[in-house]
């Protein structure tokens, strides 16, 4: 495809976004009885548009409309997040049916017209495209939803659109600016426009901060939920790997990738987990899982009492800024009634950072290879090695900020029989998993572990790429166990989250207690679109 074709392709299926099908705007939204035709959106949860549309004052349409409007004015004007990199011409026809749904039959659920963002490099069969932000994908579409997909569908969600992210899930260079894509340019914090959203569910993060959407679905391979979700102020889910099917996301490691939700509060998050989940006999992961624990129920401000909280100090010490806002983090746990276990370390687990890249080396060019040989005979890019010589050919779009120098890596690897692969495998879950997180929880009979999710945004630097001062998300992220992340404190007010993780399948139990410290601390604080802290 030539590039005047591919522009040509992407401004037509940009532009489908802002002006949807059948002469639809927000202005002219149909109108039910009591129904506010544009609603409030600005930081309602979940369970109060659940509340106002059950009341009959709030209706899907409505709320695509709003969010649609408010998209329209935050995202492509105004501060410019660049968080959303499409949105669904037919949200607004799904949003109708919903409605019609719900006056002749009910509600599925909590869900029932809820507007989702989901990140781009989550399949949908539509007419959206699934690009993982690379222009490399934007001339096919996928043949079916994502599992996940299929999932929040028939929970009643309304797929409102696709969240920008860094590309490829910033597995294409050690050198990006993460939330930057060619297809949807560099996202914006809202906290401070002139600071880094992390990455890669960049656009996720930043679009529910600013309330773009009821809640959004990330990605996580290390750090990509937590990290994005603790810079801008939310709540971030990483779960256990085979707890969310992955079939039919843009893949980077069988070992460490799972799907999550993103919301500005535990119990909203809690209820996107509860859409997103169901047996896939596709996904290998999941035939371990157990079966699926009452998220909700689970959910109790007095979690915190007698709690046993390991307090793993190897990842507190990276700032000494950061290490002070942390101290009445502690103490407020502790005023909730938790038992802190302080320190609890993991010896070794430094060991294991080579052996963490070589691991996802390795499995991106296995799981990619496959991946895109589902995207069908059309598609220019059948393997990893097309995507390397399509970037080479259009450098100008996809290289002129970073290169690609970890996609060439991974090509050069061999199969995942390798004895490297292996021994690296076997030595992340070791040091992360065996002698890591389940060694801790057992020796100190923990309930949970905590650390700061890492440090404050960073300026974004186009030119020298991430300032990362810090993280806490590896040893879940090797282990493949779940971690999440609750605002916590800022500094200069920009947001810093806490870190909890533990053991495999242990979602409920984290969310009880992220749930506590959310109540007992109230530490969020919408965005305020800064144009610096400076």
């Amino acid at each position: 495809m030539s590039r005047l074709h591919r522009r040509q392709l992407l401004g037509a299926a940009f532009g489908a976004t802002l002006l949807p099908a059948d002469g639809w705007t927000a202005s002219s939204t149909r109108k039910g009885p009591s129904m506010s035709a544009t609603p409030q959106v600005q930081e309602r949860s979940l369970a109060d548009l659940s509340t106002g549309m059950a009341a009959g004052r709030i209706s899907a349409v409505g709320l695509v409309a709003a969010y649609t409007q408010r998209i329209r004015r935050m995202d492509r004007a105004g501060p410019r997040l660049s968080s959303v990199i499409e949105l669904n011409p037919d949200a607004p026809a799904i949003a109708k049916a919903l409605d019609d749904e719900r006056r002749r039959q009910g509600v599925r659920g909590p869900l029932h017209g809820m507007p989702i963002l989901l990140k781009d490099n989550i399949d949908t069969h539509d007419r959206m495209l699934t690009t993982a932000g690379s222009l490399a994908l934007a001339d096919t579409r996928p043949g079916e939803d994502a599992f996940l997909v299929q999932r929040l569908r028939a929970a009643g969600a309304v797929i409102l659109g696709k969240a920008n992210l860094s590309e490829w899930a910033n597995i294409r260079s050690s050198q990006s600016t993460s939330g930057w894509s060619a297809r949807g340019g560099l996202v914006r914090n809202p906290y401070a426009l002139d600071r880094n959203t992390s990455g890669s569910s960049s656009g996720s993060a930043a679009a529910t901060a600013a309330s773009l959407c009821a809640a959004a679905v990330g990605s996580e391979t290390d750090g990509s939920i937590l990290s994005p979700s603790s810079i801008c102020g939310l709540v971030g889910l990483k779960p256990t790997v085979g707890l969310v099917s992955r079939s039919g996301i843009v893949p980077i490691s069988h070992s460490q990738d799972t799907a999550g939700p993103m919301a500005r509060s535990v119990r909203d998050c809690a209820l996107l987990l509860a859409g997103m989940i169901g047996p896939d006999p596709r996904d290998a992961a999941m035939r371990d899982a157990p079966p699926a624990a009452d998220y909700l129920a689970a959910l109790d401000t007095n979690a915190l009492k007698g709690a046993r909280l390991g307090v793993v100090r190897q990842f507190f010490g990276f700032h000494d800024v950061v290490e002070r806002a942390y101290v009445p983090v502690l103490a407020a746990l502790e005023r909730a009634g938790a038992v802190l276990v302080d320190p609890v370390k993991f010896p070794e687990f430094e060991s294991a950072n080579d052996a963490e890249l070589t691991v996802l080396l390795y499995e991106l060019k296995a799981d990619m290879n496959a991946y895109l040989a589902t995207r069908g005979g059309a598609s220019q890019a059948k393997t990893l090695a097309d995507l390397i010589a399509f970037n080479e050919r259009h450098a100008d779009q996809e290289l002129a900020w970073f290169g690609q120098d970890l996609f060439a890596k991974a090509q050069a690897k061999g199969p995942l029989t390798d004895d490297e692969y292996l021994k690296a495998r076997a030595l992340c879950l070791k040091v992360a998993r065996a002698d890591g997180i389940d060694a801790a929880m057992r020796e100190h009979r923990l309930d949970a572990l905590i650390a700061p999710t890492g440090g404050p945004a960073w300026r974004a630097d186009t030119l020298l790429g991430d300032h990362f001062v810090g993280s806490s998300s590896s040893p879940a992220a090797m282990a493949g166990t779940p971690s999440i992340t609750v605002p916590a404190a800022e500094i200069r007010g920009l947001p810093l989250g806490l870190n909890f993780f533990g053991s495999a399948w242990s979602e409920a139990k984290l969310l009880g207690l992220a749930y506590a410290f959310e109540q007992a601390t109230k530490a969020r604080k919408p965005p305020r679109y800064l144009a610096s802290i400076d």
